[in-house]
């Protein structure tokens, strides 16, 4: 197991009475990305800022590298805590060339060694007397990454770093971004709403919901094996599916989904995931359980989103599917629908019913 660089224990923050992180316990280690996700408004930039002593610390303690550098009334200066921060707007200093901002926080004699190889680092070595403004806004992320890392922090922070990127740069830079701080091998902890961003980038997620951790763990462990329905649905999209325990199976009109560990008559939502709809020509109804009308199909790329509804006991109900993109039904068309039950997550909603 790696070292721990960045260690959080029993953190809790208060606005006023409204009280934004209630007890977090959080680790970082030596090489590892670890990304908190959750809703706006749920206490990650607080917490981040809490780590990066922009926020004095009302109870608890943080550790970097095995000191302690801050708990209540005892606090560390940010400048002296071995922590670099990367912000959503960059933060570049305009008056500063592309190297002197990637050396600010560079000290002694090998400066200059170090301003060029981060800049080779981020792909940006002709880049080196340009002024911040003549930059895109991929170009200055990178230097924005170049200047956070350049002191060799023991620990990144990284807020929404992606956030102000436009979609058709966002891919690009996060790609690039993750393969420098692979190189580095520095501990990163990475604040973002964005699932698929965070799936991408840590190695380890923390879901963080009303100021809590409510999942943590590898990204796959966590889409595949959601702790609630919160989790399902922050980690991507959903089809809602209400049901009744029965002989430890779901009925959906889909087809049966298991519910194990679950009590008879138990009142259950199932969470089906769309790329867990599979479709096939109506004449392929012999291998599904069901037949459903497509209310609307776009092609995405490499899949397309598919819109069915379903008739099942003299209602309506309506769910997307997502599948290979080469396959678009047309509209109104008659599609066999299948479940793939690993992609279908079943949660308690109330007390028991009768049996």
């Amino acid at each position: 197991m790696s070292r721990t660089a960045l260690r959080l224990e029993g953190v809790r923050h208060r606005f006023g009475r409204h009280e934004v992180l209630r007890g977090i316990d959080l680790a970082v280690g030596e090489g590892e990305i670890v990304c908190l996700l959750g809703p706006s408004g749920d206490g990650k930039t607080t917490l981040l800022r809490i780590a990066a002593g922009l926020t004095p610390l009302q109870e608890g303690r943080v550790w970097v590298d095995d000191v302690l550098v801050a708990e209540p009334d005892r606090e560390v200066a940010p400048e002296a805590r071995g922590v670099g921060l990367l912000f959503q707007d960059f933060a570049l200093f305009p008056h500063l060339t592309v190297a002197e901002n990637v050396g600010f926080g560079v000290k002694g004699p090998k400066r200059a060694e170090r301003v060029r190889e981060m800049l080779a680092r981020v792909r940006l070595e002709q880049f080196e007397q340009a002024m911040p403004h003549t930059l895109s806004g991929g170009q200055q992320q990178r230097v924005a990454l170049a200047r956070a890392l350049a002191p060799r922090p023991r620990v990144l922070l990284l807020d929404e770093p992606f956030s102000g990127l436009d979609a058709r740069l966002r891919d690009r830079v996060r790609d690039d971004t993750l393969h420098v701080l692979q190189e580095e091998g520095i501990a990163v902890l990475m604040v973002t709403h964005d699932a698929e961003e965070a799936m991408f980038m840590a190695d380890r997620l923390a879901l963080l919901h009303e100021g809590r951790i409510v999942q943590e763990g590898p990204p796959a462990e966590i889409y595949l094996h959601p702790s609630s329905a919160f989790v399902a649905s922050l980690l991507g999209e959903v089809n809602r599916v209400v049901g009744q325990v029965r002989f430890g199976m779901v009925a959906t009109p889909f087809g049966p989904v298991p519910a194990p560990g679950l009590p008879e008559g138990q009142p259950v939502e199932v969470l089906i995931r769309p790329e867990g709809i599979r479709l096939l020509p109506a004449e392929r109804a012999e291998a599904c359980h069901a037949r459903a009308r497509v209310e609307a199909s776009r092609l995405l790329g490499r899949t397309s989103l598919v819109h069915l509804s379903i008739t099942e006991a003299g209602r309506e109900v309506h769910i997307h599917a997502r599948v290979p993109g080469e396959y678009l039904p047309a509209r109104d068309a008659t599609v066999a629908v299948a479940l793939d039950p690993t992609r279908a997550h079943v949660f308690a909603t109330e007390a028991r019913a009768a049996a």
